[in-house]
């Protein structure tokens, strides 16, 4: 009888945990089991592993093999495991010494060959094994490239079983095939994706006071909704969003990083200090926009658009259900879904971008002459946008049609550029994160509704006091139109913002 060891760390979300993989050969029939909370593809490891290891030269005992994954209450998923558990019973068997093993950290996915295949949400892993004060780390090749991404670890890339072996001090008879993956991918396939090219502000025609609401929005980073018909230039004034917004920071880069590791599309996009944009299509399920799936729920679109712009096209055509579950997310900046296993928790810090129709035609705008929908069927379409989510956005602005005379007119006329307006951007983002350094905030649309009444004067305060007394403005509403004044200060490069701030704050609240 005899026992071998080797770690791994498991996932639940973007947490990490470690896992300790005890191998256990003893007499009996041949037999070889894992226990310890296994997913269906976790139990099918038997077969990977045993006909790897035989690959690498080894002969498989024909005994019992039992391998134990603990803590065995943490549910553990997908094949990452392969590695080590190949590992624990090589160390078990002898092939491998045990004292190799110590300290170290083995993630992969196995094939029947032996050859090691790249695996996703190799990041957190690695930031849970360097906060453990692990030494080592023992990942495929081709996650390689993600792994140099963290510094302070000793990670090396084995692209077969037997290269394992060897590392560990033991021997091995193996051949490397012809084509070994380099890349995997999601599992909607994401890897294959291209990284989309931001267009320029500049290109967009007229829309000056949607321009100047989007510059508005990235400074403080705000809601926005923006209602016009078709053909106005919403989705074109959208797309161009990250290009105007703060360049991430090196922890916030991390940050998109990670979730982008999980999800499997890191390759495609690499580290990058542009925000991230998600635009879901508005027939996605709840499960697609918030989180979901079977046994362990995986991240949605507001998870994947993690301090960048979750962008929602048509968002009167979403399901009221999708639309509702929204709520929480945009008050508390994480979302927590359950399922059968448990219960994951992923962050969704996002930029929330609307788009909608005047009405299901499009065409109830100016005169409202064109417009074919009934007064119910208007007030029935634009009211799938309910209450508490248009009092959780910010700024609600029109976006009218473009004339053909301005069309003209701008043929020969500069237009402001994103960079221009990025500019103006940070500088803004610089004296919010300067005023909020003691707190902890880095932009107006997180500061505390108290902290914002105890720096305002009491003349400046007049308009919001009125709006309440009207019922124009919720309280939460009023908070938000404060934060939005101080956005609009920071533009200006005042102190504080005054009487004309707060009521333009409050006119950009209650445009719609």
């Amino acid at each position: 009888m005899a026992i071998g060891g080797a770690l791994s760390v498991g996932l639940i979300g973007l947490k990490a945990f470690t896992v300790t993989m005890q191998a256990f050969i003893s007499p009996g029939l041949p037999y070889f089991s894992i226990i310890g909370l296994p997913d269906t593809s976790l139990s099918e490891a038997r077969e990977r592993v045993k006909s790897a290891c035989q690959a690498s030269g080894f002969t498989w005992p024909q005994t019992r093999v039992t391998v134990n994954l603990s803590p065995a209450s943490m549910p553990k998923r997908g094949s990452s495991y392969d590695l080590a558990i190949a590992a624990a019973v090589l160390s078990a068997a002898g092939t491998i010494p045990p004292e190799s093993l110590l300290s170290t950290v083995v993630v992969g996915e196995v094939n029947l060959d032996g050859t090691v295949l790249p695996v996703n949400g190799l990041l957190p892993i690695l930031l849970h094994a360097r906060e453990q004060g692990v030494e080592r780390v023992i990942v495929p090749q081709a996650n390689m490239d993600e792994a140099g991404l963290i510094d302070g670890l000793d990670t090396r890339g084995v692209r077969h079983v037997g290269e394992l072996i060897e590392m560990m001090g033991g021997e091995a008879s193996y051949r490397l095939p012809d084509e070994i993956p380099t890349s995997r991918g999601g599992e909607d396939g994401a890897s294959q994706l291209v990284t989309p090219v931001i267009g320029d502000m500049s290109e967009v025609v007229g829309q000056e006071y949607a321009k100047w609401a989007m510059e508005v929005a990235a400074a403080g980073g705000h809601h926005l909704l923006m209602t016009g018909p078709p053909g106005s230039g919403k989705t074109m004034l959208a797309s161009r969003m990250p290009g105007i917004m703060c360049p991430l920071s090196e922890s916030e880069q991390l940050e998109v990083a990670t979730v982008r590791s999980l999800c499997g599309t890191l390759p495609a996009y690499g580290i990058s200090d542009v925000p991230p944009f998600e635009a879901p299509h508005h027939t996605s399920s709840t499960a697609a926009l918030v989180g979901g799936g079977t046994g362990m729920a995986m991240p949605g679109a507001i998870t994947k658009a993690h301090r960048g712009v979750l962008f929602m096209d048509e968002a009167p055509e979403f399901s009221a259900r999708s639309l509702q579950t929204l709520r929480e997310p945009l008050e508390s900046g994480y979302v927590a879904v359950s399922r059968s296993k448990g219960t994951a928790y992923y962050p969704a810090a996002f930029q929330l971008v609307m788009a909608a129709n005047p009405c299901p035609c499009g065409m109830s705008y100016g005169t409202g002459e064109r417009c074919t929908c009934t007064q119910r069927e208007r007030q029935r379409y634009f009211a799938r946008l309910s209450g508490p989510i248009l009092d959780r956005i910010d700024i609600q602005v029109e976006v009218p049609p473009v004339s053909g005379m301005l069309l003209g007119q701008e043929t020969f006329k500069r237009r402001t550029g994103s960079a221009e307006i990025r500019a103006r951007v940070v500088a803004a983002r610089d004296t919010a994160r300067e005023r909020f350094a003691d707190m902890g905030w880095i932009c107006n649309a997180q500061a505390s509704g108290t902290w914002m009444r105890e720096h305002l004067s009491h003349k400046a305060l007049e308009p919001v006091s009125r709006a309440l007394e009207s019922q124009r403005l919720s309280l939460r509403g009023a908070d938000r139109a404060m934060r939005l004044a101080w956005t609009l200060a920071d533009l200006k490069g005042l102190t504080s913002p005054g009487h004309d701030e707060i009521s333009q704050g409050i006119a950009l609240r209650t445009h719609v």
